[in-house]
């Protein structure tokens, strides 16, 4: 059986270590082209990985391209699987693989279905989420579920650390799958439906903290949108911050007068790590740990909770912010 692969995001390297260490031969590669692949967040180079088990790589910029459809009857595969891979592939395509293609979604189908699953069930808040192993048909992520394994969510978790508990999970359902792929079964059970709507896509802009949310709320945010993400932001003192780090701080501890988004002061520590800024939201307030502005200076640990800021107030928008100032000062 030829078996391809198509990914390009780092979700899908972890399943596909996997199904090669367990001696599977996969017989060709497709991935978006070194251009496409760098405005990508979570982009992977799977060429080392080619290179050492002798896997041929191949790029294209659109998977439902004609050059890109003639690639895949070219490569004469029986089956493929579409791991960590942001383009719906359309029918041309698919039928240019016999038995059809597989995907993973991170959610547990038809939940989330949709776009950006693991940040939108970190931004929401959610306990546990799933990833689903499923057959790609001509809607999205409405395919028959081969199989479904659920994902706790810690406190502690990042789109980042989600990510490689998805990767583990999409490993495991392939590998368990494998056996009766390969001896010619099609597993596969119809998705049950549900009135939910399909995610949005999320873009870079929609990263902007509303400080008048709870404090959980926005601890949420900040870890649904860190690396390799373009991070959640806001404005203080004129300039633009990304927020890569914070800690959500307990509420009795912070009940505060202060309006949301103020700065309550620095937080410190022998650990410079633990260093940072307590912000109030509403109610409570978050401690933020590592900011960067849009020239590319960090700051982090000591240097972050010695910022002269106790007093200002962090804005959504430094346009919105200084309009709202003109209009109080008037």
């Amino acid at each position: 059986m030829r078996i391809g692969w198509i990914g390009f995001h780092k979700e899908g390297v972890r399943p596909f270590r996997a199904v090669l260490d367990a001696g599977v031969p996969i017989a060709a590669l497709v991935t978006l082209t070194p251009e496409r692949a760098a405005n990508r967040s979570g982009a992977a180079d799977y060429g080392p990985l080619c290179h050492y088990y002798g896997v041929p790589q191949h790029y294209v910029a659109n998977i439902n391209d004609d050059d890109a459809v003639a690639l895949l009857e070219s490569l004469d595969l029986d089956l493929a699987f579409v791991i960590g891979w942001t383009q719906l592939v359309r029918a041309p395509a698919r039928t240019r693989v016999r038995r059809g293609l597989i995907g993973a979604h991170a959610s547990m189908l038809p939940a989330l279905r949709g776009r950006a699953p693991v940040n939108w069930a970190l931004i929401r808040g959610l306990s546990q989420t799933g990833n689903t192993l499923f057959w790609l048909a001509d809607a999205a992520d409405q395919g028959d579920i081969i199989d479904q394994r659920t994902i706790a969510i810690s406190p502690y978790d990042t789109c980042a650390s989600l990510y490689d508990k998805v990767a583990e999970s999409s490993a495991r359902m392939i590998l368990d799958a494998l056996p009766a792929l390969m001896s010619g079964e099609r597993p596969g059970r119809r998705q049950p439906t549900i009135d939910e709507p399909a995610l949005a896509a999320r873009r870079p802009e929609d990263g902007v903290i509303d400080w008048a949310r709870p404090a959980m709320a926005v601890y949420d945010t900040v870890r649904a949108l860190t690396r390799p993400y373009p991070g959640a932001f806001s404005w203080l003192t004129g300039r633009r911050y990304r927020i890569w780090d914070a800690a959500l701080l307990p509420e009795a501890l912070t009940a505060s007068t202060q309006a949301p988004g103020t700065v309550l002061g620095p937080v410190w520590s022998p650990r410079a790590e633990a260093c940072g800024l307590a912000v109030a939201c509403w109610p409570g307030a978050v401690l933020l740990l590592e900011l960067e502005d849009d020239a590319g200076a960090v700051l982090r640990g000591r240097r972050l909770s010695e910022c002269p800021w106790t007093g200002h107030a962090w804005e959504e928008s430094h346009e919105v912010g200084s309009r709202a100032r003109a209009g109080r000062a008037s």
